[in-house]
């Protein structure tokens, strides 16, 4: 898989399949894109690798958000 088809995915992409926030985007060879979820990219690419380019960012996923500093009273 390869994360330098596009720009990062964003909060405002939406997965085809649910309309939940999408987090892989697979290309089509013969054109146009999918955009899914993690849960319908796991389900769907396993069939489209061989029909797309695929960006998964899954990973993002299991990031940590940064901690903001805690407020003073």
């Amino acid at each position: 898989m390869t994360t330098a088809l596009a720009p990062s995915l964003s909060a405002a992409d939406r997965c085809d399949r649910c309309g939940a926030q999408a987090y892989v985007r697979a290309r089509l060879h013969v054109g146009g894109e999918l955009l899914f979820c993690a849960h319908h990219g796991r389900e769907h690419l396993p069939k489209l690798r061989e029909h797309a380019d695929i960006q998964d960012e899954t990973e993002r996923l299991a990031e940590t958000p940064p901690v903001a500093a805690p407020e003073e009273r």
